[in-house]
């Protein structure tokens, strides 16, 4: 599902459970020490996916620690992302020289929990989630909204360092073709030169699943990425505090 959301250039692995022998390398152990065999183990297989993507694109089978803030540290010259739920695990890889960032989220495709929507969404936004819901009731668009602003959240943080209040990021979503936006409402983040101040991305939902990306392209990939979207995909300074989810925006 994850490949269907990123464009060419971009090396995805996933798997719809925990993968035998996967491991954990040197200090990746440390992630989990005190962790249910259950997470120690979905750990581990979503590491072994991103390995076995990172070999795809000529790289060691390197350990991927996290920083302070729990977002993966990639090779130099790397940049991914990495997700799991219940049911999935995604890695993503490109080389840096063609990709700026991405995110990847991926989600059951349930109702959020009562109360969570009022605290990751604006109010137009619920306005949104409310009229695509009676129009397409086959999706759980609260859950999708989620998921958008995770895969926002992996693609701003290695840009700028900087947390994004799930308030800071305003969703609108095309229901026919597999496509969102998100307009930043703070400053966005500079790639080559130019600032950004809205990511698209890609979504899909099936098997019991919803998946998210967002892909910002380095300068000399940009006519990559609009030639690879040009059709859609077939579809049914500042510190903030940040919303607790429990697949959040620093995931392991």
């Amino acid at each position: 599902m994850i490949a269907d959301v990123l464009p060419d250039g971009v090396v995805t692995e996933c798997a719809y459970g925990d993968e035998p022998g996967a491991e954990l390398l040197g200090p990746e152990r440390d992630l989990v020490a005190r962790a249910v065999e259950s997470r120690r183990s979905e750990v581990a297989t979503v590491r072994h996916l991103a390995r076995r993507a990172l070999g795809r694109i000529g790289q060691a089978p390197v350990p991927i620690p996290v920083n302070r803030r729990g977002a993966p540290r990639w090779p130099d010259g790397v940049v991914g992302s990495m997700t799991h739920c219940a049911g999935y695990r995604a890695a993503a890889v490109a080389q840096a020289c063609a990709t700026a960032s991405l995110g990847v989220d991926a989600e059951t495709d349930a109702a959020l929990s009562d109360g969570v929507l009022d605290t990751v969404t604006l109010p137009s936004e619920r306005s949104r989630i409310a009229r695509l819901a009676a129009r397409h009731p086959d999706v759980h668009w609260d859950r999708l909204w989620f998921s958008a602003k995770e895969s926002v959240f992996k693609a701003w943080y290695p840009l700028t360092g900087l947390e994004l209040d799930f308030d800071e990021a305003d969703i609108s979503v095309d229901p026919s073709d597999g496509r969102f936006s998100a307009r930043l409402l703070v400053p966005g983040p500079e790639i080559g030169g130019t600032r950004v101040d809205v990511f698209s991305g890609r979504w899909s939902a099936g098997h019991g699943l919803i998946v998210t990306a967002v892909h910002l392209a380095a300068p000399s990939g940009l006519a990559a990425q609009e030639s690879r979207w040009a059709a859609p995909i077939s579809n049914a300074g500042r510190q903030t505090a940040t919303y607790s989810a429990p697949s959040g925006p620093g995931e392991l």
